[in-house]
């Protein structure tokens, strides 16, 4: 089979690792790009379509790149940590527990159900409260003792449906909620496409309606606003981010 070459630059776009060319050439003249374990800052050098390229370093400033996501939605909702006691659910590596400890918040409760992969700087700080190896479906005050102001949430394999009702159930009078729906775990297996993609629009479109629906209908939660994620998920799906308040 022929060998296929590109520009490094071309091939940046064409891998959706830069949103244009420029981008692309920037990015490559920083000399942060690896290709093949090696770096290159020459944009239009000539390497074959399967080669490896990798970034140097992280283009964020945040522990992974769900801090991305949650600083762009806290920016478009307009929500200020500052000062507040907050809730991470899925906390992971910690992406959103380090955009609320930049924010100012007084407070973060880092819960997910794994352990060992939240940042090592992070679990230096005086403010969060890390509980590893927790499911937040049987979140009571045994484990948060203070009411919530602020609820972030990024989780897989489970619904906002099942997971989000007994954290609600811990938080203060004019608390907030800023989750984010993942369509491929919220419809149904026929609706997921190979590689796990929900590709169909209507069916993302739903899903938000339905989490839209069960937040006001059952949780009692005034919906504000539903916004696409500024980022796909790692398998490449279209996620969203909806905001709520008490």
């Amino acid at each position: 089979m022929k060998k296929i070459n590109l520009r490094l630059d071309d091939l940046l776009v064409k891998k959706g690792m830069a949103k244009s060319k420029s981008f692309a050439q920037s990015l490559i003249m920083s000399g942060k790009l690896l290709v093949d374990n090696k770096i290159s800052d020459k944009p239009g050098r000539s390497v074959l379509l399967d080669s490896k390229i990798e970034l140097k370093t992280p283009l964020y400033p945040w522990v992974s790149r769900g801090g991305v996501k949650l600083d762009y939605a806290l920016n478009v909702f307009n929500i200020s940590p500052l000062d507040l006691v907050t809730l991470d659910l899925g906390s992971s590596t910690g992406g959103f527990s380090h955009v609320l400890k930049e924010r100012g918040a007084k407070k973060i409760f880092a819960v997910d159900v794994g352990y060992g992969q939240f940042d090592l700087s992070l679990r230096k700080e005086s403010n969060i409260i890390l509980l590893e190896r927790t499911n937040a479906r049987y979140l009571t005050i045994k484990h948060i003792s203070e009411k919530i102001d602020l609820v972030v949430c990024d989780v897989s394999f489970i619904s906002l449906k099942k997971i989000l009702v007994s954290p609600l159930d811990l938080t203060s009078n004019k608390a907030q909620l800023v989750a984010l729906i993942k369509p491929q775990f919220e419809v149904g297996k026929k609706e997921v496409s190979r590689g796990g993609i929900v590709r169909d629009e209507s069916v993302r479109k739903k899903c938000c309606t339905e989490i839209h629906n069960w937040l006001e209908s059952k949780m009692n939660w005034k919906v504000m606003n539903v916004i696409e994620s500024p980022i796909k998920g790692a398998k490449g799906n279209i996620e969203y981010f909806i905001y709520a308040k008490k």
